[in-house]
C-alpha cells in the first residue's frame, strides 16, 4: 500500500467511528509513524508505507477516542514540542493566551525567578525560561509521573539547568519568593465531566481537571498562599474557565489582592487573570514599558 493509498484509508476509517477531524488526524499519525515531513508526503506519497502495522494500531487507538497526542507521546505548544503522557494535561492552546501575558507583563530589567504551581508537562515554565534568558524557575507538581514528563521536557529543550521541578503540594515546601507565579490550575467542576470529550475525560488526568463541585477548589488554595510566595513587585498569572473571571477575581480581592485584570483568549474567553503583588503601587503593564 502506497502512503497516499493508507491516508486515504485511514481517514475514512477515522471518519466512520466519528472523529471530528479525521483526515488531519490520519495524516498526523501517517507523518509520525513513518517518520516523514509533510512535504516527503506530497513528493513521495506513491512510495509503500514502510510501517504499516504502526499505522493500523495508531488508527485503531484512535478510534478508540485516544488523543493524537497522546499516541504521538508529543504536543506542539508555543514554538515547541512537548512529551506528553496520560500522566500530563494535553498542553492547548489556550494556555498559550497565559504565556503571552506573562511575557508582557513579566519585568524585563533583571533575570527572574518563576513558579509555577502545578506544572504537569512543565510546558509553561519551559516555555517562559526558553524565553527569558537568564531566568530560573520551580515547577511544583503532586504527581511524581508527572514530574519525570517535565524533567524528560526540560533535558529535550536544554533547560535543566535553570528548570527544578519538585513534589509539591501547591505551596508546600517553597521557603522563597518570585517575581512571576504562573498556573493552569485545574477548573473543571466534577458536575460536569459528562459534558466532556472522551479524548479530555478519560485521557487527562483526573486530578489536572476537576476542582470539587464549583471547579474553585484549587483557586481557593491558590488564593490562600500566594502572597507567601510572591516577590514584593511581583506578577501572577492564573488560567481561568469560561465563567469564572468574576468568581476567582473575588476570592483573590478577599485575599488582599487589587487591580487584577484580565486577557481573552483567541475566542474572545476570558482566560488569564493578572495578579500583581499586593503591595505594588505600580501599573503591572507599565513595568514593562
Amino acid at each position: 500500500m502506497t502512503r497516499r493509498e493508507a491516508l486515504a484509508q485511514g481517514a475514512a476509517r477515522l471518519a466512520a467511528a466519528g472523529i471530528d477531524t479525521p483526515a488531519l488526524d490520519a495524516k498526523s499519525l501517517l507523518l509520525a509513524v513513518e517518520g516523514i515531513a509533510p512535504s516527503a508526503l506530497i513528493a513521495a506519497g506513491d512510495a509503500p508505507m514502510r510501517a504499516a502495522d504502526a499505522y493500523d494500531s495508531a488508527l485503531s487507538r484512535r478510534e478508540k477516542r485516544e488523543p493524537v497526542s497522546k499516541i504521538r507521546g508529543l504536543r506542539s505548544f508555543w514554538r515547541h514540542e512537548f512529551i506528553v503522557s496520560p500522566d500530563v494535561l494535553d498542553p492547548r492552546p489556550d494556555t498559550e493566551t497565559l504565556v503571552e501575558a506573562a511575557l508582557e507583563y513579566a519585568p524585563r530589567n533583571r533575570p527572574l525567578r518563576i513558579l509555577d504551581l502545578g506544572t504537569g508537562s512543565g510546558c509553561i515554565l519551559l516555555t517562559l525560561l526558553d524565553e527569558l534568558p537568564g531566568s530560573t524557575g520551580i515547577g511544583g507538581d503532586i504527581s511524581a509521573a508527572a514530574l519525570a514528563v517535565a524533567n524528560r521536557n526540560a533535558e529535550a529543550l536544554n533547560l535543566s539547568d535553570r528548570a527544578h521541578f519538585i513534589a509539591s503540594d501547591w505551596f508546600a515546601g517553597l521557603d522563597e519568593t518570585f517575581n512571576l507565579v504562573v498556573s493552569n490550575p485545574p477548573y473543571i467542576s466534577t458536575e460536569e465531566a459528562s459534558t466532556l470529550s472522551p479524548e479530555v475525560r478519560d485521557w487527562d488526568p483526573e486530578a489536572a481537571l476537576f476542582a470539587g463541585m464549583d471547579g474553585l477548589q484549587a483557586y481557593r488554595k491558590i488564593a490562600d498562599g500566594l502572597a507567601t510566595v510572591l516577590d514584593h513587585d511581583g506578577i501572577a498569572l492564573l488560567e481561568i474557565g469560561i465563567g469564572q473571571e468574576r468568581p476567582v477575581s473575588d476570592l483573590l480581592e478577599r485575599a488582599g489582592f487589587r487591580d487584577i485584570s484580565s486577557r481573552r483568549d483567541l475566542g474572545g474567553i476570558e482566560r488569564c487573570l493578572i495578579i500583581p503583588a499586593q503591595d505594588s503601587n505600580k501599573d503591572p503593564k507599565g513595568r514593562n514599558e
